[in-house]
Order: structure tokens, then sequence, then C-alpha cells
């Protein structure tokens, strides 16, 4: 007989801890406790250091992988819970990703695919999730099944973020392969400096709009961030031209990188 399912994380909980600048984790993918976490450090990637290199950018161009935003959220957070051979054991409990889909749900949990091959038929081969509030993205896991796609994922996030004039990336824990592609460490003092800046600009646009009635298209908050699917959105549009998507996304990453 299997143990009764735990309740979830609630999505105001979640959203609050990200806010405060902590995040959930678990010890393994049964355990049905979970512990919060304040790194001494943080991981950042600045949205103007992104590292994309001609490799990337080669790969970016030929649109060799089809990329989609919140297209299957369960299937990417699953694929991120799953053992690997430098991680046999995962921090992503089956509570924490019922947590994240209910956030999700709750629109403020979001994922980037990434495909090998036309629909129907297509594999998804790499992907990321996290969590979005505020003009912050917080990267919880991303995962890779194709050479690349991990990386083809996270430059699509950073170019949807820049669309959308968000302002924080937070990757969390800092690794070799993310200080590769421009993370940077800083101190959960500085982080809850940048944090704390991202989230006054959010509420200053609230204010704005509250008080006057009116919004972007009266003149209003001109600078204030979208949501990451409406940055992804605006990648997909039209307004930059006859080229496309990945050529685009490759030369802008390449001139601030």
């Amino acid at each position: 007989m299997h143990a009764p399912a735990q309740p979830i994380i609630q999505p105001e909980t979640l959203l609050l801890a990200y806010r405060s600048g902590i995040f959930p984790m678990a010890d393994g993918r049964d355990d049905h406790e979970i512990f919060y976490v304040e790194p001494r450090f943080r991981a950042i990637i600045p949205l103007d250091g992104f590292r994309c290199s001609r490799s990337l950018a080669k790969l970016l161009r030929q649109e060799r992988y089809r990329v989609t935003c919140n297209a299957d959220f369960g299937a990417v957070i699953s694929a991120c819970a799953e053992p690997r051979p430098d991680h046999p054991e995962t921090w992503i409990s089956r509570r924490i990703e019922a947590s994240y889909k209910a956030l999700h749900l709750f629109g403020n949990a979001h994922s980037i695919e990434v495909w090998d091959g036309e629909a129907p038929e297509s594999k998804l081969v790499g992907g990321l999730y996290g969590v979005g509030f505020d003009g912050v993205f917080c990267g919880e896991s991303m995962f890779s099944r194709a050479p690349n796609a991990s990386k083809v994922a996270l430059a699509w996030l950073v170019a949807a973020m820049r669309a959308a004039r968000m302002q924080l990336l937070d990757c969390q824990f800092m690794t070799e392969h993310l200080g590769s592609l421009g993370a940077v460490e800083v101190t959960q003092q500085r982080y809850l400096a940048l944090l704390g800046t991202a989230q006054d600009t959010a509420s200053s646009w609230d204010q704005a709009v509250g008080a006057s009635g009116v919004g972007v298209d009266a003149g209003v908050g001109d600078g204030a961030a979208l949501a990451l699917p409406d940055g992804f959105a605006l990648l997909l549009g039209d307004g930059a031209g006859a080229s496309s998507p990945g050529k685009r996304i490759a030369q802008d990453l390449t001139h601030t990188s």
C-alpha cells in the first residue's frame, strides 16, 4: 500500500518564499519533507552577459531544434527529476513536482521546451523550468537529451527575458557549466538587493496603473516588465523583419556577449 500523498506547497507560499530570496528542496524523489534554502552565495546570469559561443550561435541560426514556452510543463519537470549519472538522486521530490505544477496553473511557473523534429512526431530533447514574477525568473532545473539542447533552451530564455524587459535571472547555485555561459556569483545580500529592486520597480508600475487607470498604451510604465510567456511571444513575432527567430536571437546574444 502506498503512503498517502503529502499536501502540495500552496502557490502563494511558494511565491512568498521566492520573493523573500529562499526556495524549497527535498533530499530525494520519495521524500515527503521539504526544507527551504538560503544560500550564502547565488549564481545569476546578467541578461547582457550571456556567453553565446560560435557553435551555439550557429545552432540557433540553423534552428536545428524547435523551441516552445509552456507547451508541456509537466514533461519538463518530470525530465528534470530523472536520475543522472552525476546526480543519481534528485532534489525534486514528487511533492515538489506537484507543487510546481500547481504554481504553473497559477501562472507563475514556466517552462521552455526544446523539440527535435516537427509535431506531432517531435521528441522532447531538452528544456528548463522555473518561477517567474515581478521581472524575475528563478531557474530551477534544466535537462538535455541531445547535444546542446539545454543551452538552446537557456539562450531562448535569456532572449525572452530581454524582450520582456525582465531584470534578474537567478540560477541558484554556481556550476562550471553555468559559469561557461556567463553566470557570476554574488553574495546573498547582493542578491536580495537585486531582488528588491526588481520588486520595487514592479510595485511602482502597479501603483501607477492603479492610480491613473491607464496602462502602457497611454504611456504609463513603458519600462515595466512583461511575463516570460509574453516575452517569448515577442520573439516569435514578425516585427523584427523577415529573419527567423533563431537568427535574431543569435545575432542579439552574440552582440552582447
